[in-house]
């Protein structure tokens, strides 16, 4: 018996759609809307209740876990704590101030020490990680390469558990996405036509069993809508949805996607 503990993004839903009728699971749902409530196997969980989800997990055998889709950082003072809640947050509090990778190791090592391993995000979905190799018929030109380099400079300088996984490269500067995330950077960046390239990397102490970059469809039409001319992901440490018409996409509007 597996545990799926899932979150918002369209992520959760791919793995759900896959696995439904092949494995043994039991979801511990974080979504704001409750997205998996129809699924007899689904348990509507608050954020803070370490002590029921636990139970939950143990009650149906799951020795394993897989975290997918993202849940946004608490206000800690406002959340509602079962006794293991309590027992667990000062933990996170103190992880918390170093940075958002470093929460997620500290959830992982919760896990470990009741008796529960963390696996893969990708365990049951590897099509989804791209490997090296330009992915549409557009190619960076030399302009591109530089941004991306810079990109990619100012992306390995950012500190080592901080939450930033994105950045954008255009005019020899670089623009780094804030704790709202690279859709909202991409909302609010100034549109300049054909300028400019998303850079998105894993957090540079991030466990690579959760929370990967995840791009799809959505982010190619984002990055569209702000002029930019590709997106440039990291070989093997990224979750790509939506592959073929993002990629239809890319091509029809002359965009590039590179795996480095």
């Amino acid at each position: 018996m597996i545990g799926l503990i899932f979150g918002e993004t369209d992520f959760p839903k791919y793995i759900y759609k896959k696995i439904k009728n092949k494995k043994k699971y039991t979801i511990i749902d974080l979504t704001n809307k409750n997205f998996f409530k129809k699924d007899k196997n689904s348990h509507k969980v608050s954020i803070g209740q370490f002590g029921k989800i636990i139970s939950i997990l143990k009650e149906k055998n799951c020795k394993k876990v897989l975290f997918a889709g993202k849940v946004s950082k608490p206000n800690f003072s406002k959340l509602k704590l079962d006794l293991k809640g309590v027992y667990y947050i000062s933990k996170i509090i103190k992880k918390s101030k170093i940075g958002d990778a470093a929460i997620l190791k500290e959830i992982i090592n919760i896990f470990k020490r009741e008796g529960i391993k963390t696996i893969s995000s990708t365990f049951f979905t590897p099509e989804l990680n791209l490997s090296r190799g330009n992915y549409t018929k557009y190619r960076p030109d030399n302009d591109d390469k530089r941004n991306i380099k810079n990109a990619i400079k100012i992306l390995n300088k950012s500190k080592p558990y901080s939450y930033i996984q994105a950045a954008i490269g255009r005019n020899n500067s670089v623009i780094l996405e804030k704790r709202k995330g690279t859709q909202d950077m991409l909302r609010h960046i100034n549109k300049k036509k054909n300028n400019g390239v998303l850079v998105k990397f894993p957090k540079k102490k991030q466990d690579k069993r959760l929370d990967l970059p995840t791009i799809g469809l959505d982010t190619l039409k984002q990055c569209k809508f702000a002029g930019l001319k590709g997106i440039v992901l990291k070989h093997k440490n990224n979750i790509f949805l939506d592959k073929a018409k993002a990629i239809n996409y890319a091509n029809k509007n002359k965009m590039f996607i590179l795996v480095k």
